[in-house]
């Protein structure tokens, strides 16, 4: 009996042409990676590299050259309202020197608390007891009363600021034979105290004399030491550049 012949698959010799071609786009795909990657702008790499290293503090951070930023055009009032808060800045510096030279010379009676210097952005308060100038009811200076207002015109006089002096009252009326009520009698405070400042050297110009009688109490008026705190006369060193933001304009008819 003849043997049947056992039939065997043919091995298949190109197989290896699948692999090959799967490597060859393998390869080509990482040659297109790699030649994107090598197309980065070179500039902006560098700006990265270097923005990263100062980070973390290796490299100090490189300005990017002027004229790669595209220029800023500011309005006119932008302009001026920057050279204002510059001009403002400087200022407040200026007025911190004016306050200390002022605690300076007349730190005696600061410790006393008879006088007390402030800063805000009006200006610098200088606030004097009514009893260190004035005896009470009266509202002439004596020696010892004058030169303390000498020391002072002679820390302001060369100064560019305008000063305003403002004499204070408590709520207690008077009448007599000189002042017929408080408004009178801090109303000539407050210019008996301007005129020694104008004669001791700051320019009358500058100068301004307000009563406020007791309409601005900085204690309440219902003790004696209250009172006594409220009688006072108060030299405003006025601000030249006030805030912007408080100056409303009003439009005209």
């Amino acid at each position: 009996m003849r043997r049947r012949r056992e039939k065997f698959p043919l091995d298949n010799h190109e197989r290896w042409l699948i692999s090959y071609a799967d490597f060859i786009t393998l390869l080509f795909a990482f040659f297109v990676v790699m030649y994107a990657i090598s197309s980065v702008n070179e500039n902006k790499y560098r700006i990265v590299s270097e923005s990263i290293d100062a980070a973390l503090g290796k490299l100090p951070l490189r300005e990017e050259p002027a004229a790669r930023a595209a220029p800023v055009q500011l309005s006119p009032e932008v302009r001026e309202l920057i050279r204002h808060k510059e001009a403002q800045r400087a200022e407040q510096v200026q007025m911190t020197g004016v306050a200390n030279n002022i605690l300076q010379v007349m730190a005696p009676l600061v410790r006393e608390g008879k006088v007390r210097v402030t800063q805000s952005r009006r200006g610098v308060s200088i606030e004097i007891n009514a009893n260190v100038l004035f005896a009470p009811g009266r509202a002439d200076l004596g020696p010892e009363s004058a030169q303390v207002l000498r020391s002072v015109a002679a820390v302001l006089k060369d100064e560019p600021f305008r000063i305003e002096v403002a004499g204070h009252t408590d709520n207690v009326p008077i009448r007599n034979s000189v002042f017929a009520s408080n408004w009178d009698l801090s109303a000539v405070r407050a210019a008996s105290v301007v005129r020694v400042l104008a004669e001791n050297g700051i320019q009358p110009t500058r100068l301004t004399a307000v009563g406020r009688e007791a309409t601005q109490p900085v204690e309440p008026n219902t003790t004696p030491e209250g009172r006594a705190r409220n009688r006072r006369v108060e030299l405003m060193i006025l601000s030249g550049e006030p805030d912007p933001v408080s100056e409303i304009p009003i439009k005209q008819p």
